[in-house]
């Protein structure tokens, strides 16, 4: 099957990415990392970070051109502000909404100055004000006429936007399974845009040496990904980022055969795979704490030997969706099951 235009740049991303990481394992270590002087460099256009090359994608099914590096940028979910903060790009926002926790304190100071637009998706008025020329959006409702606006409608403004891969819907474009080599071609893609391609090499190097950390300490274990919902638990299934973590840490995920993202799924259903270790998804909205509650009130839930037992892993809301995030959780994953004895 031909690739679509996405996945061919996106292949040729990856093979970037593994010469950068084989490069960086090679060289001397002078303990620079991605907001060094390499960073400092690429984010500048300064001596060694390259000049910039007009890129094309085919993004979720819409048409993406970047001729020059983006200079008004907007952020709508967290996944996408802190990309950018990642890649040493906090100087090209001029605006972030709908943030679904704190940065990581790393970055705290870098959104000093930068409005918050709207807690949730900003209206298309709201995002015109700070006169963008890019959007980056964490989901592609993101962008629709009840939200920020149509990409199509944005582009007649001259604005550019951009959904990250991660979350395209479309099948031709969604991620089946979803994988940190997928994570890491979106850095790489990101990161064309502005030019910065030694922040993302040294960023995916980074985020790699994290990943090499974990051996699979989940091994012969069953887990439930617990997002929210009460009725109807809202799990991870087989293909996003959910799996994805899951896999590195190398525990089954008892909701494997759900060829989606994320589910409703019954309790019911939860009781009869009976897990080894619970997933919580911690948010301000729908915390770890009352996920316990509502498992440990629960006769039916209260009787699963994971829940008698209290073996939880939690993780923040913002780690639970696709981004720079994910290796970290991989790593504060593994050392919460280690901690189990199990």
């Amino acid at each position: 099957m031909a690739l679509s235009p996405t996945r061919s740049l996106r292949a040729a991303l990856l093979g970037v990415a593994a010469g950068a990481f084989v490069l960086a394992g090679c060289g001397s270590d002078d303990g620079a990392g991605p907001g060094d002087d390499a960073t400092e460099a690429a984010s500048t256009g300064a001596p060694g970070s390259g000049e910039f090359t007009p890129v094309s994608v085919d993004n979720c099914g819409f048409d993406v051109t970047v001729d020059s590096p983006p200079e008004r940028v907007v952020t709508i979910k967290s996944t996408a502000t802190e990309m950018m903060l990642a890649l040493g790009l906090a100087d090209k926002l001029v605006g972030t909404a709908f943030a679904d926790g704190p940065v990581p304190d790393a970055y705290a100071s870098d959104l000093d100055g930068v409005p918050v637009l709207s807690d949730n998706v900003p209206g298309q008025e709201a995002l015109l004000d700070v006169e963008p020329d890019f959007v980056y959006g964490g989901w592609e409702s993101n962008f629709g006429v009840d939200t920020a606006g149509e990409r199509s409608s944005l582009a007649d403004f001259g604005i550019t936007t951009y959904v990250s891969p991660a979350a395209c819907q479309e099948p031709a474009y969604q991620p089946d399974p979803m994988t940190f080599d997928e994570l890491f071609a979106e850095i790489h893609e990101v990161a064309s845009f502005f030019g910065v391609t030694e922040a993302a090499d040294s960023l995916v190097a980074e985020q790699q040496a994290l990943l090499d950390q974990v051996e699979s300490p989940g091994d012969g274990l069953t887990a439930l990904w617990y997002s929210s919902g009460e009725d109807a638990p809202f799990v991870g299934g087989d293909i996003g980022a959910p799996a994805m973590m899951m896999r590195e840490l190398g525990v089954e995920n008892i909701f494997a055969d759900v060829d989606a993202t994320w589910s409703n799924v019954s309790w019911e259903q939860i009781i009869d795979r009976n897990p080894d270790v619970i997933i919580l998804v911690d948010a301000a909205w729908n915390t770890a704490d009352s996920k316990i509650e509502r498992l440990t009130n629960n006769p039916a839930t209260a009787a699963l030997p994971a829940v008698a037992e209290e073996r939880y892993l939690t993780l923040p809301f913002p780690a639970a969706e696709a981004g720079v995030r994910n290796a970290q959780a991989v790593v504060d994953l593994a050392g919460q099951l280690e901690e189990l004895g199990l």
